[in-house]
């Protein structure tokens, strides 16, 4: 009986002893079997965690630095995972123009829905390639609404909300605000107004700690948040940080914002009128029969990408020009000179190129999207003569590349006349500049985004005067950036405002 009772009990732990070593041998056999091939440098990989323990909190610093020790071309081991990290113009110009096709994989982290392949293939920003559909969703999105003839029909929608955005302010005067929260509310609304011809949160929202405002937040921290389960696929299923849990009730939240909406819209039939005047995206979607799943995931990702970059680059925006009151002071000039009336137009910001100048100054020291979306390699590659595997996690520090000195004088102080007489845009071009990515992944809604920024930012100068809280001097600013899928202000930018006469 003893002896039966010990064989069961050895054999229970060689079985256990089993499931926990093998998932361990065959991440450092996958280490090894890495590092065998002709891989870009990069730091010393130690057993099982690979570089992960080198890695801090802003990812975009931790790996400008790593560059600088082991240069523009590196590799990383993170788990069992491979990361190459190219942090030059020259480095960027191969992976996203000369090999483009090669990179335009989508590395797609476990705690997006999108991993799930009955959805990725609905998805704009993370399919994992470039399929006919991807290339038909992306069409679709130029054509109705990221195309210069729809930014211009548009415009009616930014003014309306922007006016509304300036009568709150006024109703603020004197009190401490959040500026990025109030914000957001006239961003997301724009984009509510483009997609589906609603607003779908209130100013009065913005302190709440529920709700829209708190899921949509939630979801951009925890697609940033690091994941065992990216490190290590074998233990995906297992999600033992609860990530991928907590992003499903996030979107459950954010779609319910606009489930209603839909399911109004196809029970009124109105997207088949083809008389009736000011579609929306929604009625073009219902139109060529889009499931409802189709259209939730689309519109996430739409309002992620719009509302988020738009409000933190305008923040980034704020703080700059508080930091530099000459320069502030060269945009009233501006305004004064150029804008007639007692409101600023979206036709007024062609004559505006001093504050021009300052928003591709901001894009150039806080870009949107530090490290762009990841990319997967979609077959095994040579780079400036180094290897790079099929699977491969690519991503390009444009942070890093906009703050290089090769590339840029006294890269970190904030100098819009940089932008006066360059030929430089944020078209994907220029590969020392490139805060909107480059390639067949660039950022379709650049145009908007930029028009909306800039129309924003300049009602705010002409309309107030903006002062630090408690006597507050602009060098005690906390310029420290907290990394995510978008760099946003470490501490919130925190102001008072007096309308001006």
């Amino acid at each position: 009986m003893a002896t039966n009772s010990l064989t069961s009990g050895d054999l229970k732990s060689f079985i256990i002893s089993l499931f926990v070593l093998l998932p361990i041998l065959w991440i450092i056999l996958k280490q090894y079997h890495s590092r065998n091939k002709s891989l870009p440098p990069g730091p010393k990989a130690w057993p099982v965690i690979g570089n992960l323990a080198e890695l801090g909190a802003n990812l975009h610093i931790e790996l400008a630095k790593l560059a600088q020790a082991y240069g523009p071309l590196m590799s990383l081991s993170l788990g069992s995972q491979l990361m190459v990290v190219g942090s030059s113009p020259e480095v960027a110009m191969e992976i996203l123009k000369t090999h483009d096709r090669l990179f335009s994989g989508r590395y797609v982290a476990h705690v997006s829905y999108a991993k799930n392949p009955l959805k990725n293939h609905v998805s704009l920003a993370f399919t994992t390639e470039c399929t006919q559909q991807w290339k038909f969703l992306r069409t679709l999105c130029r054509s109705e609404i990221f195309s210069s003839k729809m930014i211009e029909n548009q415009y009616y929608i930014r003014e309306k909300k922007l006016n509304e955005l300036l009568d709150f302010l006024v109703s603020k005067e004197g009190e401490k605000i959040k500026i990025a929260q109030i914000l957001f509310v006239t961003i997301f609304n724009v984009l509510g107004n483009i997609l589906c011809s609603k607003d779908l949160i209130s100013f009065e929202e913005t302190q709440d700690s529920s709700g829209l405002n708190k899921a949509m937040r939630e979801i951009v921290e925890l697609f940033a948040t690091p994941n065992i389960s990216d490190f290590y696929p074998i233990l995906s299923g297992l999600d033992l940080q609860g990530l991928s849990k907590k992003a499903n009730e996030c979107v459950k939240i954010i779609h319910s914002a606009w489930e209603g909406i839909i399911k109004d819209r196809k029970a009124q039939k109105l997207f088949q009128d083809s008389s009736r005047h000011n579609k929306d995206l929604l009625d073009v979607l219902l139109h060529k029969d889009f499931t409802d799943d189709q259209i939730n995931y689309l519109f996430l990702e739409l309002f992620i990408a719009g509302s988020d970059t738009s409000n933190s680059t305008i923040e980034w925006a704020m703080t700059e020009l508080i930091k530099k009151p000459k320069c502030l002071e060269k945009i009233r000039q501006e305004l004064e000179r150029e804008i007639s009336g007692n409101v600023i137009k979206e036709s007024d910001l062609s004559q505006l190129s001093y504050l021009h100048a300052c928003v591709k100054e901001t894009l150039r020291l806080h870009p949107p999207v530090p490290l762009l979306l990841p990319r997967r390699v979609n077959e095994t590659c040579k780079v400036m003569n180094y290897t790079i595997p099929e699977g491969t996690q690519v991503v390009v520090n444009v942070w890093a590349i906009a703050r290089d000195p090769k590339n840029w004088e006294d890269p970190l102080t904030f100098n819009p006349e940089r932008f006066l007489h360059s030929e430089l845009d944020y078209k994907g071009n220029d590969f020392e500049w490139l805060p909107f990515g480059a390639g067949r992944r660039i950022c379709p809604g650049m145009n908007m985004g930029i028009a909306q920024v800039r129309l924003i930012l300049a009602s705010l100068i002409y309309h107030f005067d903006w002062a630090l809280p408690d006597n507050m001097s602009p060098h005690q600013l906390d310029m420290n950036e907290k990394f995510g899928v978008n760099l946003h202000k470490k501490q919130p930018l925190v102001v008072t405002l007096k309308k001006r006469t």
